[in-house]
């Protein structure tokens, strides 16, 4: 069955995750330059059967669009024509960064762990937004 990917976009890093075969669960994949996703997605989907991209739509909390919001939408054009077989969908990652940093300090993990890994939190987070796309569907 194919997965879901979710991609947490960063200006330098983004962060990347995966459904397993049922589509249930959101589990964090990895983290990496930004300016190599659009490589690493068709690497990816050479191995992998993915049918949804699932992009994290970044606003304030008025709903308005902030700094990156912009970077997401040309993203989403470039991986539609990039990957045209593969359905996007924008999902409101408000408080996602939050959410992954809470999950972090809940499994323990120690500050100065926290911020020499940043990549897991981006990673994390990509799992989150994953997540709760999962529960709308």
């Amino acid at each position: 069955m194919p997965r879901i990917i979710a991609i947490d976009l960063g200006t330098k890093r983004t962060g990347l995750a995966v459904t397993d075969t049922l589509k249930m669960l959101a589990n964090p994949l990895d983290t990496i330059e930004t300016s190599t996703l659009l490589e690493y997605l068709k690497n990816y989907f050479g191995k992998e059967e993915v049918d949804t991209i699932v992009l994290g739509f970044p606003t304030r909390l008025n709903g308005q669009h902030n700094e990156m919001t912009p970077k997401v939408i040309t993203m989403k054009d470039r991986l539609s024509k990039a990957f045209p077989d593969k359905k996007i969908e924008l999902v409101d990652e408000r408080f996602t960064s939050k959410m992954a940093m809470q999950s972090m300090i809940s499994m323990g993990s120690k500050k100065k762990d926290r911020k020499e890994k940043a990549g897991n939190l981006d990673k994390v987070s990509a799992a989150i937004i994953l997540q709760s796309y999962l529960e709308r569907q």
